[in-house]
């Protein structure tokens, strides 16, 4: 673990935010300015299987609970304010207007409100509210109001689970647009599901900035090609590949990805062509990434 517990130096900078990376050992900060990445460690050490910020918090699913980051008292990776919030095992997590969402292994989802309240209080109660559905398939994403499972989307409506369309969903995004990656195609929501791209795709992500109805920065990811949203002429082009499965996407000044084997990436243009730059930051295993201030 020296790539990660030995940090690298990096000194202050116009426009710097911090992401974080979940893997198989825990949650990486990740200290960015524009293309260029800085510091990094380990701020906790957990089998997280996804991850999400909202609200001055990072949420991490782990195998045992829903893990929560206080992104106002995490001066110091080292001594990371973390607690348990209640929920249990946790395969998916993300964040609508109204708070967090998460499921579990069972396929029960619910949403804890206004989760930094009494985040620096180890015992404070939180209560989480789990929607009703009349049953909901593996989950394999969350945001927003849409939540991808093996079966299709599902939307979040006064206090329900309805499913709304799809099949074989592995990931969602709702930003500007609502997209889902699915087995045999992109498609984005508009009079109903339409396909954008055909074959199968994994990831996908908008910027969260987007305005309803509108998709200004978007990415997803097939195989070992990444797709970009052209908002001018409203298409998908071919931006560039990676070595390795990019599992999650998030939005500062730049782009940001991280592939499964511990690559964080940085899209920097290089006379006039679409690259990624990298670091390796020293995981292994992973399954996500957050950018805080972004959502």
């Amino acid at each position: 673990m020296h790539s990660i517990e030995e940090k690298r130096v990096y000194g202050d900078r116009d426009g710097a935010l911090e992401a974080y990376v979940a893997s198989s050992i825990g949650v990486v900060r990740v200290r960015v300015a524009d293309d260029t990445v800085g510091e990094f460690g380990l701020c906790d050490r957990c089998t997280a299987r996804d991850i999400a910020a909202t609200d001055g918090v990072v949420a991490i699913a782990t195998d045992e609970d829903v893990r929560l980051l206080d992104l106002e008292r995490d001066d110091d990776a080292d001594d990371a304010t973390v607690v348990d919030s209640g929920f249990g095992p946790a395969v998916a997590v993300g964040a609508d207007a109204s708070g967090l969402v998460a499921a579990g292994p069972d396929g029960d989802v619910a949403r804890l409100e206004s989760p930094s309240i009494g985040l620096g209080d180890a015992g404070s109660a939180r209560e989480w509210t789990p929607f009703e559905s009349d049953g909901v398939a593996a989950v394999r994403a969350i945001d927003g109001d849409l939540v991808g499972t093996d079966s299709g989307v599902y939307r979040v409506h006064e206090g329900r689970l309805d499913h709304a369309g799809l099949s074989d969903v592995r990931d969602v995004s709702a930003a500007g647009v609502p997209l889902a990656a699915t087995a045999d195609g992109l498609y984005k929501l508009g009079n109903g599901w339409m396909e954008a791209l055909e074959g199968g795709f994994e990831t996908v992500a908008a910027d969260p900035h987007s305005e309803r109805g509108q998709l200004t920065r978007a990415h997803a990811v097939g195989g070992d090609a990444v797709y970009a949203y052209d908002a001018d002429d409203e298409s998908w082009t071919e931006y560039d590949r990676s070595s390795a499965p990019i599992v999650g996407i998030g939005y500062g000044r730049t782009v940001y990805a991280v592939t499964e084997r511990g690559t964080f990436l940085s899209a920097t243009p290089d006379d006039g062509a679409n690259r990624w730059r990298s670091q390796t930051i020293g995981v292994s295993g992973v399954t996500g990434l957050a950018v805080p201030g972004s959502e």
